[in-house]
């Protein structure tokens, strides 16, 4: 009987939606990257219904795509979340935009630092995310996580990899019912400040996901920036 119990227990987990969540390895001298640490954290969860599978993407113009689009086409998730750090920021930072720019200020990790170059020749402009991000706004404040919706995702691989995504979910036969997203997290209390707990950035991040799964249509609800 357990090993029919357990056999029906793989089944069920095996049957179950994927969401995809990846992090960056670490980069610009630092030893570990929260990003990551967040996403491995939840690997293997059950968040409504849908089981996460965390994997890591390097830090590096073009291959970050490259690894990404192979997670896409080997898990066929339902949902996508991309983790990047934003050092200097105080809150997991909801990006509603990326961009069709590379503009290094630092090198990646293999020194590779485009300048005004795109992320897809002849791509849109930018594309909007597909998560309901005030929805997952106020999930995350309701919670007593730091949270705010973000403008801007930057220049550098965190963007390459929001507007890479999003056009790959855009474009590719199979995954336009895919919805993903991107969210920034700060450092670590040990890399610098302002900074965010470990515990907090998983907790924050299996919020947002369980809103992002539950939540079709986002709310009204004003997260605007003045600059």
């Amino acid at each position: 009987m357990a090993v029919l119990l357990s056999y029906s227990h793989c089944m069920v987990a095996a049957a179950l939606p994927v969401v995809l969540v990846t992090g960056f390895d670490a980069f610009g001298g630092d030893a570990l990257n929260p990003s990551w640490l967040a996403a491995q954290a939840l690997h293997g969860r059950r968040i409504a219904g849908h089981k996460v599978v965390a994997a890591q993407l390097p830090t590096v113009f073009g291959d970050s795509l490259a690894v990404l689009r192979g997670l896409l086409r080997t898990h066929r998730p339902a949902l996508v979340l991309c983790l990047g750090l934003a050092g200097g920021r105080a809150a997991l930072s909801l990006e509603r935009v990326a961009i069709n720019l590379n503009d290094a200020r630092i090198a990646d990790n293999t020194q590779a630092q485009p300048v005004d170059t795109s992320v897809v020749a002849g791509g849109p402009a930018a594309y909007f995310t597909q998560l309901p991000v005030k929805a997952m706004l106020r999930a995350l404040q309701r919670a007593g996580i730091a949270a705010e919706v973000s403008q801007t995702a930057g220049t550098f691989v965190c963007n390459h990899v929001f507007y890479g995504l999003m056009h790959e979910l855009a474009t590719r036969r199979g995954f336009r019912a895919v919805r993903g997203g991107f969210v920034h997290v700060p450092w670590l209390p040990d890399q610098g400040a302002p900074a965010m707990a470990l515990d907090d950035m998983v907790r924050g991040v299996a919020v947002a996901l369980r809103c992002a799964l539950t939540t079709q249509h986002d709310i009204a609800q004003g997260a605007g920036a003045l600059h």
